[in-house]
């Protein structure tokens, strides 16, 4: 069931540029009275809500590092990401009329996040720093440059635009982090039956490994043909999903950048 629905007309395509979705994610989140832009400790800060601090991140976290490690010294933060649950690909002529449209085969799911969590796995640790994912439906718009983006042959991503917002996990602490591991896993596991349990690449399952560990959540416990064998170190919590109206954004539109 959809948390909230944007306008289900599509966007202008020549209005859409670099940066949209981070924009439009911004516009959807935004409530009344936020101060949105506001600079603090020499960054500046998507959305400031009273004391909490929301910063809306569509790639990696990598570059927050250095300002999520300053900024949960003293304040609540929340790191927003989206993940594309739904994806649909949208080919442009150089002059931006639409060649062809087509499903992505590929669908996002909450664990993706680990894929960026392996930059700050340490900053989850903190009590002042959260991340809510967004599971969105979004288009990808794609533009024809040969030489480049070999395996798409030569069709490079010029932006991505929201088309809805289906779902939303808080992941509030290295517990909430570790419920996202397979209820049947064998005790302990090996990250080949981790991929395969919770139906993730091999690659993925070792960055979710890498990550609880680093947290504390997971411990080696042996080996098994070369390959580690990890323990949980205590229960996890259950990862919360957001109701509607609980901490819900109040705009239903998602509007252009």
């Amino acid at each position: 069931m959809p948390i909230d629905e944007p306008d289900t007309a599509s966007p202008l395509i020549g209005t859409l540029r670099e940066g949209a979705l981070h924009a439009q994610l911004k516009e959807w989140y935004r409530r009344p009275g936020d101060e949105i832009e506001k600079r603090l400790s020499g960054y500046v800060v998507d959305i400031v809500r009273g004391e909490l601090l929301i910063e809306i991140q569509t790639g990696s976290f990598a570059p927050l590092r250095r300002k999520l490690d300053l900024l949960t010294r003293e304040h609540p933060v929340r790191v927003v990401a989206p993940v594309a649950r739904e994806r649909r690909i949208i080919r442009l002529s150089a002059g931006g009329e639409i060649l062809s449209t087509r499903r992505s085969p590929r669908h996002g799911r909450v664990e993706d996040v680990f894929s960026r969590l392996v930059s700050i796995p340490t900053l989850l640790c903190r009590p002042q720093l959260e991340i809510e994912i967004l599971l969105i439906e979004e288009e990808e718009l794609r533009l024809h440059r040969p030489g480049k983006a070999f395996r798409r042959h030569g069709w490079v991503v010029s932006g991505r635009s929201l088309s809805g917002v289906a779902d939303c996990i808080r992941i509030a602490s290295p517990e909430d982090a570790a419920a996202l591991l397979p209820s049947t896993l064998p005790e302990p596991f090996d990250t080949a039956e981790l991929a395969e349990a919770a139906a993730i690449t091999r690659r993925l399952a070792q960055q979710m490994t890498y990550c609880l560990r680093t947290m504390g959540m997971l411990e080696i416990s042996g080996s098994r043909r070369r390959a580690h064998l990890y323990r949980r170190t205590c229960a996890p919590a259950r990862v919360s999903h957001r109701s509607r109206t609980e901490n819900a954004p109040r705009k239903s539109e998602a509007r252009l950048a």
